[in-house]
């Protein structure tokens, strides 16, 4: 398994348990090796609450988990919802390819299948520029096409500051 991380009871459940079965899913095991594994990783009061449950309680690592996620379901992050997506914005000075990647990671943080709803909130919040304009005249259909679409003008915009830098005073 690759690097350990520990919980210790402060974190979000859902996270840990997630980072935990991606390390599974590459490393497999046993429904007892999972129990072994998950418990490894337990430090401080969680494991204090591990060792608090009466013998023999945990019978598969399905209810381990069930358990885990009950017991500290207060730490648990609240799930986004699609109109967190208008809170992400460029900001004055920021780049292009800087709002981008944000806004992907809300985008993937949502798990979202409305693209329409993407498309409008990104459009809502750069910052008004040609690339922006360009999404006024010709709007696009997915996030996927704005991705493709701010690439292009990002390199376009690269080969000209380059190329004016390189031309020099006269």
């Amino acid at each position: 398994m690759g690097a350990k991380v520990t919980f210790t009871g402060v974190e979000d459940p859902e996270a840990h348990i997630t980072a935990f079965h991606t390390q599974m899913m590459l490393s497999g095991g046993s429904d007892v090796v999972y129990c072994k594994l998950f418990m490894s990783m337990l430090a401080g009061v969680a494991l204090d609450w591990l060792v608090s449950l009466p013998n023999e309680h945990i019978t598969s690592f399905n209810q381990f988990s069930t358990l885990f996620r009950e017991q500290y379901i207060v730490n648990r992050t609240p799930p986004p919802i699609s109109y967190d997506l208008f809170d992400v914005r460029q900001y004055q000075g920021k780049s292009l390819k800087e709002f981008l990647n944000r806004f992907g990671v809300q985008v993937v943080k949502l798990h979202t299948k409305e693209e329409a709803m993407t498309v409008h909130a990104f459009t809502k919040r750069v910052l008004p520029e040609p690339f922006s304009e360009s999404l006024i005249r010709c709007c696009p259909k997915t996030f996927c096409e704005i991705r493709r679409r701010a690439v292009a003008h990002i390199v376009v915009k690269d080969l000209i500051t380059e190329k004016r830098g390189s031309i020099g005073p006269v």
